[in-house]
């Protein structure tokens, strides 16, 4: 099973991107505070729907979706970088969407 669920704030606004096969995805950069240790950053990508997902730095959201991790080509050498692939994002004020995900997330853990 591969399910995340992430709250934070972004680092930096929204980056949306396309993509050479016409889809568009966007971008964030999500610092996780630890109450014990330094924050955390985590990459995520999300395919969100039109006009949807374009948060400014600073935004606090809840993501959920899995953790991948992809391989590249970049200047004659193959990398890795792993990230998030988010299902849903919402801001973190938005109560009723944020439930939403969370009852998605733990239904698909759910056995």
């Amino acid at each position: 099973m591969n399910i995340v669920i992430l709250r934070g704030v972004l680092t930096r606004p929204a980056e949306p991107r396309e993509l050479p096969s016409g889809d568009t995805i966007v971008a964030y950069e999500v610092r996780i505070a630890r109450g014990d240790g330094p924050a955390e950053t985590v990459p995520v990508v999300w395919s969100a729907p039109k006009g949807r997902g374009l948060h400014d730095a600073g935004a606090e959201v809840v993501i959920t979706g899995r953790v991948r991790r992809r391989f590249f080509r970049a200047g004659g050498a193959t990398q890795s970088r792993t990230e998030v692939v988010a299902d849903d994002v919402a801001r973190a004020a938005d109560g009723r969407k944020v439930r939403r995900l969370l009852e998605a997330a733990l239904a698909a853990a759910s056995p």
